[in-house]
């Protein structure tokens, strides 16, 4: 995924199906001058994680 559609997936109201690993994810923040994003996984969402924008992958 690329920085952009990051911001718009974590901008919308609307849930987009993006994973991360395998596993579903919810992309709270993006941080657009070092490419990461703050995620949470949709089974777990105490846990946020900072992880590389190219690791989400859009369905």
């Amino acid at each position: 995924m690329d920085v952009q559609r990051a911001q718009e997936i974590s901008s919308s109201p609307i849930m987009a199906n993006v994973t991360c690993n395998g596993r579903q994810v919810y992309i709270e923040h993006v941080d657009q001058q070092n490419g990461t994003a703050t995620i949470h996984h949709l089974d777990n969402r105490n846990n946020k994680l900072s992880v590389s924008i190219s690791n989400l992958i859009e369905h």
